[in-house]
């Protein structure tokens, strides 16, 4: 796997759309991130199609079942050209440690906390505050020897000595109101540790693509 540091989200519905927006995307300057979304409408055709483009892939279904499922679901994904994809590290360590298993060259990329929650949101959920439930999700990345963690930028200070691959969407160089609670500028998040930003919508759905991504490639 390449060390291009950005990957743009093709958070789109079906394969005529990502053609669109694949014109004006170079797999010299990015990876490109495939979601559940457009997985479950387009399958191994979006994959291909990628693939042949020449794009290294990330494949972001965050995961959760139980381990014998996990394990099955990653040996078929390993199959495919895909560079990372993503588990819910709120699996636990047998399900964490079964999708390594069958990963072969696919690095698994553990999902800390979505970054469409806030603290109140946490609270509601699980009874505990945001950094008791990160400290907790951490500890046991750390205990495993999973590939790397997505996190929101605001939590990149709290992981700098976890030597893992830190992939970070939430990212927004101008404030937009959508979704994501938990955001942060490309050049922050860079600076304060990001191997790779995630990056969709400011992109996309800009009026000029190519000149987008030249704001969101580290320099």
């Amino acid at each position: 796997m390449s060390q291009k540091k950005l990957i743009i989200a093709l958070d789109f519905a079906d394969l005529e759309q990502v053609k669109k927006i694949i014109e004006h995307i170079s797999p010299e300057h990015s990876m490109v991130k495939v979601g559940l979304q457009l997985y479950v409408n387009e399958g191994k055709k979006i994959l291909d199609y990628l693939t042949e483009r020449g794009f290294e892939i990330f494949l972001d279904l965050k995961l959760h079942d139980i381990p014998n499922t996990i394990n099955r679901t990653i040996k078929e994904i390993s199959n495919f050209n895909v560079a990372m994809t993503t588990i819910h590290l709120h699996g636990g360590k047998d399900m964490i440690e079964a999708a390594l298993e069958s990963s072969s060259e696919t690095k698994i990329i553990g999902v800390t906390i979505l970054t469409s929650l806030n603290n109140s949101d946490i609270n509601q959920i699980h009874g505990t505050n945001f950094d008791d439930q990160f400290t907790r999700i951490i500890e046991l990345a750390e205990n495993t020897k999973i590939d790397g963690i997505v996190c929101s930028p605001q939590e990149l200070t709290l992981v700098k000595e976890l030597n893992k691959i830190k992939v970070v969407p939430g990212i927004r160089n101008e404030l937009v109101n959508d979704d994501q609670k938990r955001t942060m500028s490309s050049v922050e998040a860079y600076k304060n540790g990001a191997d790779f930003i995630v990056v969709g919508r400011p992109i996309t759905e800009a009026k000029n693509i190519e000149e987008a991504i030249l704001n969101y490639i580290e320099e």
